[in-house]
């Protein structure tokens, strides 16, 4: 009876996890939510999802880049993800003479996919609750710092044993707070080669106006390849590796989906923080968000102002626009949504009946009485410290001369350190020297002289003084005060603001020049922030964390203690997990209830000519207005081009499949909705909506706008 009537409690009081809210880890689904999965439509098994004994769809999906999750669609390794995945390296192919970020890019063989150094794609090969094994050794009696090595110390263990004789990698990660660990067992591989982009007015048809909106209609998606050695095996870019035979690909479907409909979402979300204190959250949403909120706006103000005025300025800042931007209007989004929800207040209400929970009993209240204050307390003390290092982070090093200048101290101190060898000081020059004509490709130093301008001037002005870095003091003596003379200042005399001064210093660089870089103004004022960053403000920041860590670790621990009944899903940390929810619309605000579905109407609604980001390409015109979309169409006999559901995505989720009940493709993930922004903090089922591409829209232009039909040919597609 006692237990019953605490259910009925917890249940009153948070409710159970409902149904689109959570991202679970894959192995656990038959556990915890196959049951569930199947009465909301699923047809397929958990062991379809996820298997280590046989092919599963795990083995299709891949984390891509860093960031991001791609889908395998073919039997040669071909690759979709999302534009905006692929953007910075279809930019760094782009050229005023090959204009692949603003035509499109359609490789006609596989002699014409083209290489991407950097770029790299990993598979999990397995994951396994290591929790016992990485917690041997510890006790309550141990600090922070001897927890932390005891642990690091087990890890590496796990992973020599997992990954021995192997070329897998391996790493252990923390989940809920640090109460429990897995081991995760991967495959990465390096030659990936682009196959093909539409051009930005379909891949980003709406700029940063519609990005994190619905209504949407953007063709966010891009084509991949992963190339392996002739062994199938992971191996270096070479002419002669060859199409990489996956274990599995999808199938797509060309049945669309209808409003109820059961989705899935199979990928890597990056960061969420679900189970964090009203004081932290406070911390994010409200005195970080504002801060880099209006620093970001600047600078996207100077740069757009930039690209509207010059097209090679657009291909140099169209990636670090998209990047600045994508933050930016999602933080406004999260704090917003944090408001409007009373956020806070539901989280103090919580800690009201968590706190009721601890007094009840005397063992718990001498265990947990003191969390909560403590943990606030922390938070107050740390406050000043994280609005200046947001000051700093998104300010002083939102500037690309500081960033770039700062790149040159390791050669300094390699040259102060009379162990290091002449030769090696070579090689780190030529290095440096080798990789300046990549950089100044995509840099003007007139914006970013004036965003110099702009972010210094907001941060020593509205940053506690006495949390500033000394170069703000040799400022006012030397400039009194004049944002303006200073950057003149600096970019004129700079070694690191034209590429020619670069190459004239680097080329043949001797160990006494290193005076010469010591008395660059830019690198002045990047050794002052930095120094300050990493000798002041971070040992604040470590100290903090290190202490919230442990007591978020606590907490977590008690709240799942208090709550027997609740399923707890782990935060996102870049690691594969399955959300599921169903096609619906939403009511933003009052009077409006938007549908679950756009169409390519909407795209021709939406164009305006004189606005880059509304433009629509005559040949997809021509295709509406014919209604010439093939077998691509809905039953409605129009082409969809996106649709919402009730998954709970974040950051890395951009790109990851979206499947039906039988476990076909359907879509691509690409966003969320703005009001749901907040999704990362405090999920609400009325608001979160993730939005995706339909699948149909992306095979139309890959199929009747490119032309590039050998990519069709490869696919597994199912019919209505």
């Amino acid at each position: 009876m006692r237990r019953i009537m605490l259910l009925a409690i917890f249940l009153l009081i948070n409710g159970l996890i409902i149904a689109g809210e959570g991202m679970w880890l894959p192995l656990l689904l038959s556990q915890l939510n196959e049951k569930e999965m199947h009465d909301m439509g699923m047809r397929i098994s958990a062991d379809d999802i996820y298997s280590v004994n046989h092919s599963s769809l795990k083995d299709a999906v891949v984390l891509f880049g860093g960031g991001c999750t791609a889908e395998i669609v073919s039997e040669q390794g071909l690759l979709l993800t999302n534009h905006h995945c692929g953007y910075s390296n279809i930019q760094r192919h782009s050229s005023l003479q090959n204009d692949y970020l603003g035509e499109g890019f359609w490789a006609q063989s596989f002699s014409e996919e083209l290489p991407n150094p950097g770029l790299s794609v990993t598979f999990l090969i397995s994951m396994q609750d290591v929790t016992n094994q990485a917690l041997t050794g510890i006790t309550a009696q141990l600090t922070e710092s001897q927890r932390e090595s005891i642990i690091k110390k087990n890890s590496e263990t796990l992973i020599s044993a997992a990954i021995n004789g192997t070329h897998y990698k391996a790493s252990v990660k923390p989940f809920y707070g640090g109460n429990q660990y897995y081991l995760f067992v991967t495959e990465t591989f390096t030659d990936i080669r682009l196959v093909g982009a539409p051009p930005s007015d379909i891949g980003k048809f709406g700029g940063d106006t519609d990005n994190w909106m619905w209504p949407r209609h953007t063709g966010d998606f891009s084509v991949f390849r992963i190339y392996a050695g002739k062994d199938n095996q992971p191996a270096d870019y070479s002419t002669e590796n060859v199409p990489f035979h996956p274990k599995m690909k999808f199938t797509i479907s060309l049945k669309g989906v209808q409003e109820g409909d059961f989705t899935f979402v199979y990928g890597f979300p990056g960061t969420t923080q679900e189970y964090l204190p009203s004081v932290s959250v406070n911390l994010n949403a409200n005195i970080h968000n504002p801060i880099a909120i209006e620093l970001r706006q600047k600078r996207l103000d100077i740069i757009n102002k930039g690209m509207n005025e010059d097209k090679l300025t657009r291909l140099q800042y169209s990636a670090k626009a998209a990047t600045i931007a994508n933050y930016w209007k999602k933080m406004i989004g999260e704090t917003r949504g944090i408001r409007t929800l009373d956020g806070i207040e539901k989280k103090k209400l919580f800690e009201q009946q968590f706190t009721k929970w601890i007094n009840s009993d005397p063992v718990r209240k001498t265990l947990y009485g003191s969390l909560l204050p403590v943990y606030a307390n922390a938070c107050r003390l740390f406050q000043p410290y994280y609005e200046a290092y947001t000051y700093l982070t998104e300010g002083a090093l939102g500037i690309e001369l500081i960033r770039y200048s700062y790149g040159f101290n390791a050669l300094v101190m390699q040259c102060r350190d009379k162990a290091v060898t002449d030769e090696e000081i070579s090689k780190t020059a030529q290095k440096l020297l080798s990789g300046a004509e990549g950089y100044f490709k995509n840099y003007n130093s007139t914006i970013d002289a004036r965003n110099f301008v702009s972010l210094m001037s907001i941060y020593g002005s509205k940053c506690r003084q006495d949390l500033l870095p000394d170069i703000f003091t040799t400022f006012r003596s030397e400039y009194n005060n004049d944002y303006k003379l200073w950057a003149s200042d600096v970019y004129e005399k700079s070694f690191f603001s034209q590429l020619d001064r670069v190459i004239r210093l680097m080329k043949n660089f001797k160990r006494k020049d290193y005076r010469k870089i010591e008395k660059d103004p830019a690198f002045k004022v990047a050794t002052s922030v930095y120094s300050y960053l990493q000798n002041q403000l971070s040992p604040r920041l470590t100290e903090f964390y290190s202490r919230t860590d442990s007591l978020q670790r606590i907490y977590m621990a008690s709240q799942m203690e208090m709550q027997p009944f609740k399923r707890f899903y782990p935060d996102a940390n870049l690691t594969l997990r399955v959300s599921y929810g169903n096609i619906k619309g939403y009511s933003p605000a009052d009077a409006i209830d938007y549908k679950w579905y756009t169409t390519l109407s909407g795209i021709m609604e939406k164009e305006n000519p004189d606005i880059y980001d509304y433009s629509v390409k005559p040949k997809l015109k021509e295709l509406y207005q014919k209604k010439d979309y093939g077998k691509y169409a809905d039953a409605d006999g129009e082409m969809h081009v996106a649709f919402i559901a009730s998954n709970h995505t974040t950051g890395g989720n951009s790109g990851s499949p979206v499947l039906d009940a039988d476990g076909h493709l359907i879509g691509i993930n690409f966003d969320r909705c703005w009001e749901g922004t907040m999704s990362d903090l405090l999920y609400d089922k009325d608001q979160c909506r993730n939005i995706s591409l339909d699948i149909r829209y992306c095979l139309f232009i890959i199929d009747k706008f490119a032309g590039a039909s050998r990519l069709i040919d490869e696919m597994s597609i199912v019919g209505k």
